[in-house]
């Protein structure tokens, strides 16, 4: 008979702003993620469970900076755009509803563990090949993560080829920070991966890239 690990605390996370956070729960989805409020070290937060780390569940967040019911998500004059509303209003953008949750319970807060349970490092050659284990098992890419370590800026996907085994973060290491959006690929052509900001380029495939605030605390550096 197989043992069920006991729930973890929960690792919080936090995102580089809202704007990065709205990505995360709208851009490229087909219906937009529901986003959760409620406090976190005595701070309003947003926050959605993106992973679950040998029964940890990883959280990601921001501070909350204006109180509504929907998180919107679109793009203005070329820019993205991200604002807190009252109501769905405009055809053209994407609304994250915001659940509001009055207390949480003690399987939702973060408590101190020595004992974290990290991803393991696994390096990819190229862009090219962090485009395709993106795609790998889904429909929809997986969001890719990027945040500065040490002189280097890695930017990659959490995956798990092994539900009992280890889990990865599938990186490419970068020497300067990425400033466009989302990376744009081309699923049946040699077209090198690029950076970009723009998502109507006809024939190419899109992945949203999400930066962190600091360096991800849930990695075997080493």
């Amino acid at each position: 008979m197989r043992l069920v690990e006991k729930p973890k605390s929960p690792k919080y996370i936090q995102l580089a702003s809202q704007l990065e956070f709205s990505r995360l729960v709208a851009a490229l989805e087909r219906t937009p993620r529901v986003s959760f409020q409620h406090e976190h070290d005595g701070k309003k937060i947003l926050s959605i469970q993106m992973d679950l780390l040998k029964a940890r569940p990883v959280i990601y967040y921001v501070p909350l900076d204006k109180n509504g019911h929907y998180l919107s998500y679109g793009f203005k004059n070329g820019k993205e755009e991200s604002i807190i509303v009252d109501a769905v209003s405009e055809s053209t953008k994407l609304y994250s509803p915001i659940v509001k949750i009055k207390e949480l319970p003690p399987s939702l807060r973060q408590y101190q563990d020595e004992q974290l349970e990290k991803y393991e490092l696994l390096e990819l050659e190229d862009l090219a090949s962090l485009a395709k284990i993106s795609y790998g098992y889904d429909e929809a890419p997986f969001p890719l993560f990027s945040f500065p370590h040490k002189d280097k800026w890695l930017i990659g996907v959490f995956m798990n080829f092994n539900e009992d085994g280890p889990s990865y973060f599938c990186h490419v290491a970068l020497d300067s920070e990425p400033t466009q959006p989302f990376l744009k690929y081309a699923m049946y052509t040699s077209n090198v991966p690029v950076f970009t900001d723009n998502l109507n380029d006809h024939g190419y495939s899109y992945i949203k890239i999400i930066k962190l605030i600091e360096t991800h605390p849930l990695i075997h550096y080493e």
